[in-house]
């Protein structure tokens, strides 16, 4: 039984390249808030300072996930890292909502006890915090990153400083020309509520794959009636299981049939239909034949001499 394994070396290497670079930029700028941090005395910058870098961790993992999923299969690890990557996917995940909830807690305290707010130190580091996190969303949102959970982890935690830098350029006008500094808790808990919203449904998706389960968009029944309507010599198809390893659909089935004409094109018709209709294209395919009754008895003679026809 023939399989095809695509690793698409090229696309890891963009996305190795490109973690490394929001790395580089996230860590550079959270070096830079800390020194802003230190000359102004602003306590809320050295604080936005430990989130640039818990993101430039989350950066660092990610990248070294990618770099350690592409250990070829062994003899322990059939599969080889590939599972890596959506296990820091979810450790990704998880420090999101640990941050927000933090940010939130940080947002209430402040709000019930405001504290002065340096306006222009505090402008001048969200302009220069939001360049660089446009620059580094940038880079990991262009490419697969729709496809590679590992890497859309790595942009959400950006996406988050991104949002938060354009909430305290916000607050900073605000403060500047009212002086009302509740504006910046208030809208540090608005941005957090839209990071814990994507964190939520990225701890949701790894987690399914962690515990082996069907990608979300695959239907499984519909997917055996559609097998049975293509190919007419299918009778049944039971004991399916679908999972994802990496971003890898694998899957196994029993496949009850007519007993075949030609054993290896009709099991070839099926994985074709499979990578063809659903883009599995690692599939194990266990064919069991049983007496034939009825009509369709002469199903194959019947396709056979079609083919034998069409050849001619």
């Amino acid at each position: 039984m023939a399989h095809t394994h695509s690793h698409a070396p090229s696309s890891q290497d963009q996305n190795a390249k490109r973690l490394m670079l929001a790395f580089g930029i996230t860590a550079s700028f959270m070096v830079i808030e800390v020194i802003g941090g230190l000359i102004s005395g602003s306590l809320a910058l050295l604080a936005d300072a430990g989130h640039m870098l818990t993101d430039a961790a989350a950066l660092l993992f990610a990248l070294l996930a990618v770099i350690f999923s592409r250990k070829p299969p062994s003899g322990g690890r059939t599969f080889g890292w590939l599972r890596l990557t959506t296990l820091a996917a979810f450790v990704n995940a998880i420090a999101l909502v640990v941050i927000t909830v933090i940010i939130v807690w940080e947002a209430i305290q402040r709000f019930l006890q405001p504290q002065p707010v340096a306006g222009v130190t505090m402008m001048v580091v969200a302009v220069a915090g939001l360049i660089a996190n446009i620059a580094a969303f940038w880079i990991l949102h262009r490419g697969s990153e729709e496809k590679n959970l590992n890497v859309r982890a790595a942009a959400l935690h950006v996406l988050g400083d991104l949002l938060g830098s354009v909430g305290a350029i916000i607050a900073a006008l605000v403060i500047l020309w009212t002086g009302w500094t509740p504006v910046d808790p208030i809208l540090s808990v608005l941005v957090s509520c839209l990071v814990l919203r994507s964190a939520w449904r990225l701890l949701k998706e790894s987690v399914n794959e962690l515990l082996e389960g069907a990608p979300s968009s695959l239907d499984i029944a519909a997917l055996k009636r559609n097998l049975n309507r293509s190919i007419p010599e299918v009778r049944d198809v039971h004991h399916v299981h679908v999972w994802m390893v990496g971003e890898k659909p694998v899957m196994t089935l029993h496949v009850q049939v007519i007993p075949p004409h030609d054993h290896d094109a009709l099991l070839g018709r099926i994985q074709h239909f499979l990578e063809d209709q659903y883009a599995i294209s690692h599939v194990t395919i266990q064919m069991e034949y049983t007496p034939c009754q009825g009509p369709d008895c002469h199903l194959n003679e019947a396709q056979a001499g079609h083919a034998h026809h069409h050849h001619h």
